[in-house]
């Protein structure tokens, strides 16, 4: 429903968050990259000007995606074959298994994440991401099966659990916040909570093996308790930590941040929220926190006012992962919880994360915008499911039959002369 301009609708709050964060993104991507040169004067770098253009094409996906009814993906559901959800999950999953195979996957800093795409680069742990939060939202409202048994709840679980696998190789991070989200959508979904909880202890007990068995992860998390007395392990968080110390309530100003000049690891990517607080300071830090908190309340906004299931739980989950995913970042920046390796959405310097990400959002965009009912979903799916009827041809000239004729006074004379007499 529109409003009038003294009150924004709901769409142009989420798109003026969007464009915010990526306009601030730009800026302090600029900003993080640059170092001490000998040129006085304004210069693009390389990596603020490349973060620049994905973020144009971002932004004109989430316009486009934003203008498309979201009801696209319900088309074709009753066949799996047809079944649009089904057809991203896959590639999703078959991107995840081929970024593991040696020499077509691009190993980064001891981590293979990336498929090179001709100019670009691809990371399947984003295309793993929204694909979970499409088939669930799909799952959980069409409800194919019964999910209040057990065994349909574990059903559900296989599609999830095989994702978090793959991902959980090279990027625990990516997959621990699969699996939140999941179990959040879950929860909202209606799941019962038995089966929840039946499942949560073995998942934990999956999820600490994995950070055990690999020493990296492990010097990380004991660091992370105690960073000054294992310098070498705990120097992220402690330059991290320095960075808000000197940043204060106003900040240094842009562009005149210390810790970015080789000081502060990934300034440009997992920890670019710490360059935010020491240039931009205190009012940096909760102008970014609010607009995250416009995206929630969007989401929120979308949830409690559509009619379709499918739109709810599919605004649910596009807003529970970038708030989710928001709020890790902003924790491990603040040495809240033990470092991730995810990036701040919409800020940290990317490229093909940041146009997914957009493309996700502009489907929160649509479901703001177009308005659907489940009397209408349940009537679409009737009505391709209905057969088609048959068509009956009637001769002009028919045959003479070689049928005996009754003879006069029969039981079947006098009965299709009532027939006759009635309908004549």
């Amino acid at each position: 429903m529109d409003v009038s301009i003294y009150r924004l609708r709901h769409r142009d709050v989420l798109a003026l968050c969007v464009l915010s964060l990526l306009v601030l993104g730009i800026v302090m991507v600029q900003s993080a990259s640059m170092h001490v040169t000998g040129v006085v004067g304004w210069g693009w770098t390389d990596k603020g000007l490349r973060h620049a253009m994905y973020a144009a094409i971002a932004v004109v996906t989430f316009f486009i995606v934003g203008r498309i009814d979201y009801a696209f993906l319900l088309r074709g559901t009753e066949t799996i074959w047809r079944n649009p959800v089904l057809w991203v999950l896959g590639v999703a999953g078959a991107s995840c298994l081929l970024v593991l195979v040696p020499h077509v996957g691009l190993e980064v800093n001891g981590a293979r994440r990336w498929l090179p795409l001709g100019i670009v680069q691809v990371q399947p742990s984003e295309l793993a991401k929204w694909a979970m939060v499409i088939f669930l939202a799909w799952w959980l409202s069409a409800r194919p099966i019964d999910l209040s048994k057990f065994g349909s709840f574990i059903l559900t679980l296989v599609p999830i659990t095989a994702l978090c696998l793959l991902v959980v190789i090279q990027d625990f991070g990516t997959a621990a916040l699969i699996g939140v989200c999941a179990a959040t959508m879950l929860l909202v979904g209606k799941i019962r909570w038995r089966h929840l909880l039946i499942v949560i202890p073995p998942a934990l007990g999956v999820a600490f093996w994995f950070v055990a068995h690999k020493e990296y992860r492990w010097r990380r998390m004991t660091a992370f308790m105690n960073p000054y007395a294992n310098p070498k392990e705990g120097y992220h968080i402690i330059q991290s930590l320095l960075s808000f110390a000197t940043g204060g309530i106003t900040g240094k100003g842009l562009g005149n941040g210390i810790q970015k000049l080789g000081y502060l690891p990934e300034d440009t990517t997992d920890f670019i929220f710490a360059v935010v607080c020491e240039e931009l300071g205190l009012f940096g830090a909760l102008l970014t926190v609010a607009l995250y908190l416009g995206i929630l309340f969007v989401t929120w906004q979308a949830v409690k006012q559509k009619r379709d299931s499918f739109g709810r739980l599919l605004a649910f989950g596009v807003g529970a992962m970038v708030t989710l995913q928001a709020m890790i970042n902003i924790a491990v920046a603040t040495v809240s919880v033990p470092t991730k390796g995810l990036s701040l959405p919409l800020v940290s310097a990317g490229g093909s994360g940041l146009i997914i990400t957009c493309a996700a959002l502009g489907l929160l965009y649509s479901v703001s915008r177009f308005e659907h009912s489940e009397a209408e979903h349940r009537m679409r799916r009737a009505a391709r499911r209905k057969p088609e009827p048959r068509t009956t041809f009637i001769a002009t000239n028919p045959a003479p039959s070689t049928t005996p004729l009754p003879l006069p006074g029969s039981v079947v004379t006098e009965s299709l002369w009532r027939e006759f007499t009635v309908e004549g």
